[in-house]
């Protein structure tokens, strides 16, 4: 009887192992598709409601003609939705109005990158992104139960989208919203584009 009883508290350690084991690649791959503070949340089992954040700064950006370098090179099949990609700052975290001074500082940092990208199997190509940024009121929340995904809502995306679909190849279009916070830092020299209509 007694050796049945060890054998059991065996089975049940080992259970309990391969349970935590499980639950912390769980807890990990939370925190890699999700901000920090939401993932942390989530795994404490609160429940998430969706927020509004009154100033964020949200980035967009393409890669011009990025199905024509695709269909010159020999891609393997990657989980993405064509080349657009989107950075937020200003959330889950309130951080003043450092979100819209961060996008941009990364923007150009990008396009600097971007300018001095070689492809190396297309030489006599030049690798060009096109940026798009606008800062504004967003809501952003927790979407889905067995594949979570944080989501932003609102106008503002939309705007941001269409900053980027409207943009110049290698230049940074940046709303009026936007213009007017990086008025406020010395950092940036901003050219005036003229009127562009632009659908929201």
């Amino acid at each position: 009887m007694e050796e049945y009883a060890n054998n059991l508290e065996h089975i049940a350690e080992e259970r309990m192992h391969a349970f935590l084991d499980e639950k912390r690649r769980s807890d990990e791959l939370l925190y890699q598709v999700l901000p920090r503070s939401i993932a942390r949340d989530l795994i404490r089992g609160h429940k998430m409601e969706a927020e509004a954040y009154q100033c964020v700064t949200i980035y967009f950006s393409d890669i011009v003609g990025f199905t024509a370098i695709s269909a010159m090179s020999n891609p393997m099949q990657v989980e993405t939705i064509g080349d657009a990609y989107m950075v937020v700052s200003g959330l889950p975290l309130r951080n003043g109005n450092e979100h819209v001074t961060e996008i941009a500082k990364m923007s150009v940092a990008i396009l600097d990158s971007v300018n001095d990208f070689h492809i190396r199997h297309l030489p006599d190509m030049k690798l060009r992104a096109r940026i798009g940024i606008h800062s504004g009121p967003v809501c952003a929340g927790v979407v889905g139960k067995k594949m979570p995904r944080y989501c932003l809502f609102g106008d503002t995306v939309n705007t941001a989208s269409r900053m980027e679909s409207n943009g110049e190849a290698m230049k940074i279009h940046v709303s009026s919203t936007t213009r007017n916070l990086l008025q406020s830092s010395d950092l940036f020299v901003l050219q005036e584009r003229g009127s562009i209509a632009i659908k929201v």
